[in-house]
């Protein structure tokens, strides 16, 4: 509504409306505070059985992934949702938003502090919502968020059953030096810095299944991370998946190739979380990308 020292006029939006409604919990938890939203399926109904997990954050700085607006990384996390998972996002340490004290958190170690997040939400959000199933929980993330997924079922394996890790940085002496040097120095004078959060280093771990995604051609994070872990991968004799996305950048572009990605991403969890098809109270399957 428009008021300028007259009667009020109302504005008329014409935004497209989204497919997808909305069913999510905005959500404070544990001692920290973390912010942090839970999607639910529309057709779910609290006690109605256990739901599997799917934590789906970005968790690294300069993005703010639980506010107010309704953007695609939102609808995408509820469509996620409409395949029959509980869907938790949190901004922990490092995330903009809160000031710069809760930024510099994860100066000197990128990862480890964000995990220790996202493990404390997990179970503080299974503790007000009984139904979401701690047996069933899977990972998932690009760029960062991608990274963030890896190391979860590399260094939390009880935790985290499942992990799909798109475009994420496996080594941060493969990234711009300009951002990197920014948290953790310059990698000669902190080297141990730049160990700590290396997963090459971490690869050997792997007991979980993970899927890797990368495009060829991307411009912020060169695939060679996402190849140098499959190959560490691959030496220790480490069964994994690997999806190369030929002339495709940081972000897969176009509807066809959207919904395949998005396509073979929910096989995967389903097919490593045991969960059958998921079926809508009317009984029709729920839809896929086409």
């Amino acid at each position: 509504m428009l008021r300028a020292g007259g009667p009020a006029v109302a504005v008329l939006s014409y935004a497209e409306r989204p497919v997808l409604d909305l069913h999510a919990q905005r959500l404070v938890l544990g001692p920290r505070g973390l912010a942090a939203r839970l999607h639910f399926p529309s057709w779910y109904r609290r006690g109605s059985g256990p739901l599997p997990v799917l934590v789906d954050p970005y968790g690294g700085a300069a993005l703010q992934r639980v506010t107010a607006e309704l953007d695609w990384r939102v609808l995408l996390s509820q469509w996620f949702a409409e395949q029959g998972f509980a869907v938790l996002t949190t901004d922990g340490r490092g995330t903009p938003g809160r000031g710069p004290d809760w930024e510099r958190e994860v100066y000197g170690d990128l990862l480890g502090p964000v995990l220790d997040d996202q493990v404390t939400a997990l179970h503080e959000a299974a503790r007000l919502h009984p139904d979401l199933d701690l047996g069933r929980v899977a990972v998932r993330g690009w760029s960062f968020g991608g990274a963030l997924a890896a190391v979860a079922v590399l260094r939390r394996p009880d935790v985290f059953h499942a992990a799909v890790a798109g475009a994420g940085v496996a080594d941060q002496r493969l990234y711009a030096a300009h951002w990197r040097e920014r948290f953790l120095g310059h990698p000669d004078a902190f080297p141990q810095r730049y160990d700590a959060c290396n997963l090459l280093l971490d690869a050997p771990r792997l007991t979980r299944p993970l899927l890797l995604i990368h495009g060829l051609t991307d411009p912020n994070v060169p695939a060679v991370n996402t190849l140098r872990l499959s190959e560490a991968l691959r030496a220790a004799r480490l069964p994994h998946e690997l999806l190369l996305l030929p002339g495709t950048g940081h972000q897969p572009i176009g509807s066809t190739l959207t919904g395949q990605l998005l396509d073979r991403q929910v096989r995967f969890l389903r097919r490593h979380l045991d969960i059958g098809p998921t079926q809508e109270p009317t009984g029709h399957p729920v839809r896929r990308p086409s």
